[in-house]
């Protein structure tokens, strides 16, 4: 945890850093740093393969690194030992925009729409980032599937607007 930790502020570091040089440096601790908690909870694992902990965590560094078909699997280890835990879902909900698993994406903010409202609006924040980059650029994926995207979003969030303004 002490690696994962320190890994989470050089990250913060490079996010405020004030110039290039800094923040490229504080980039190359933040790497070490989670390839050194990869290593620790990596090792935890093979001790006890259980600990729902550790694979959250595990699948939380290789997100961060960009090993996004890693981080599903590790969440998908998660919720086989705990299906309810609502941050797994969201952060293999990322993975999957990261992968263009788009259906995958829109179940998991399903989920996470009619179980914990806050990750389902983190969760369209990742994606409408995803449709802002696939706009620019797109990455492979046909024209028509990124408007389908778009379309589901707007949609998707007009109604979390909606329902957001409704007495609870």
């Amino acid at each position: 945890m002490k690696s994962l930790d320190k890994a989470k502020e050089y990250e913060a570091a490079a996010d405020s850093a004030p110039n290039a040089d800094k923040k490229a440096n504080a980039i190359g601790k933040m790497d070490d740093a989670y390839n050194k908690a990869l290593d620790q909870f990596t090792e935890a694992l093979s001790n006890k393969s259980d600990m729902v902990e550790a694979w959250d965590d595990v699948g939380y560094v290789h997100l961060h690194l960009g090993a996004y078909r890693e981080a599903v699997d590790d969440y998908n280890h998660v919720l086989v030992l705990k299906p309810d835990l609502q941050e797994a879902i969201e952060h293999r909900g990322e993975a999957y925009l990261a992968i263009d698993r788009l259906d995958d994406a829109k179940i998991a903010y399903m989920d996470l729409y009619n179980h914990s409202p806050p990750l389902a609006a983190q969760l369209m924040q990742a994606m409408q980032k995803w449709l802002a980059d696939h706009r620019t650029d797109a990455h492979g994926m046909r024209a028509a599937d990124v408007e389908a995207f778009d379309k589901w979003l707007q949609e998707r969030d007009g109604i979390a607007k909606q329902t957001a303004s409704l007495p609870h």
